[in-house]
């Protein structure tokens, strides 16, 4: 069976699936939609598809068994309603959403619809990931430390503005947060703290420009997670476990993993991620068994969920409970 594919939104994430989906066997993507027609018509040229500037037509004329949302967060909308209400089955890169009340609604219509989500926290699919995961199986973890370093990014205005990107923690830290729900388990409680200041030069930019997340787990185990955008060059992510004599060290900008329980072990990255995730959702639907899915919308929510209650922990300067 073919499995016919659209995409929603063309920017830079969403060239990446198609690249990644062109290698997989018994695939097609048929058609693609931006609202900006000229980028829709350029990529379509490139991967040989129809062109689209209204979701709406695209999911009405095109017989799909497939789309990804690839959209900023603040364009999220009916597009994950409308093609799970058709039976579509659905990827939509993270983050899902700046609103807790849309992500229930668009979760509630894919339960509904019983068809496959995947969101993309591509992470959730690496190798040494899962092998930390594995080490850390039946260990009691104490202390969780994650941080994603970077600069700011300068070619996407929106990045930088938090009322469409939801921030740093939101659009990009996000992927560490996720970790530590997948790692460790379900947060409580957080705390967190910001700073503001350095970027005044920066034409529309309302970011933070370095955070501090305290995190309180279900389980016992605390953390924290740490963000910053204004770095001039170089970036920088990963996360940390420590549990009783044992350290385990995800470097994921390093690609590589280290664990020390007495003795120091090194495992480099050896597949690619962005591959490993668009063949499980694939595959899931092919075999129409979404329990190969790592990152369901189910689940993806509640590290939107995290995120957005570490914002207004920032905001309000005090302690958000999640339950």
């Amino acid at each position: 069976m073919k499995i016919k594919i659209g995409f929603i939104g063309t920017g830079r994430i969403a060239i990446r699936h198609m690249e990644k989906l062109a290698k997989i066997k018994d695939t097609e993507l048929v058609c693609v939609c931006d609202v900006d027609g000229k980028e829709a018509q350029k990529v379509a040229k490139v991967f040989g598809t129809k062109s689209y500037v209204k979701y709406q037509e695209m999911l009405d004329k095109e017989n799909l068994q497939a789309v990804y949302i690839c959209l900023p967060p603040f364009a999220h909308g009916d597009q994950e309603i409308l093609a799970a209400e058709k039976g579509i089955n659905l990827f939509v890169e993270k983050p899902l959403a700046l609103n807790l009340e849309k992500a229930y609604q668009i979760n509630e219509v894919i339960e509904k619809n019983g068809v496959i989500s995947s969101v993309g926290y591509v992470y959730r699919y690496s190798d040494i990931v899962n092998r930390a995961k594995k080490e850390l199986e039946k260990r009691k973890i104490a202390l969780v430390s994650g941080h994603y370093f970077c600069p700011l990014r300068h070619d996407v205005p929106w990045w930088r503005n938090k009322n469409e990107s939801g921030g740093q923690i939101v659009e990009q830290t996000t992927h560490i947060f996720d970790l530590a729900r997948y790692l460790v388990g379900e947060v409580d409680k957080v705390y967190g703290q910001k700073f503001n200041g350095l970027m005044e030069n920066m034409e529309n930019y309302n970011l933070d420009d370095a955070s501090c997340v305290n995190l309180h787990f279900e389980n016992g185990a605390i953390g924290s997670i740490s963000s910053a955008c204004i770095l001039s060059h170089g970036r920088e992510w990963g996360i940390n476990l420590i549990a009783k004599g044992l350290k385990v060290n995800l470097l994921l900008s390093s690609r590589l993993l280290k664990i020390n329980n007495g003795e120091e072990k090194k495992i480099r990255m050896d597949i690619d991620p962005y591959q490993a995730e668009n063949e499980a959702f694939i595959k899931a639907i092919k075999e129409d068994n979404p329990k190969i899915i790592s990152s369901p919308y189910s689940d993806a929510l509640k590290t939107l969920k995290l995120t957005l209650a570490a914002n207004a922990s920032l905001e309000k300067e005090e302690m958000i409970k999640l339950k």
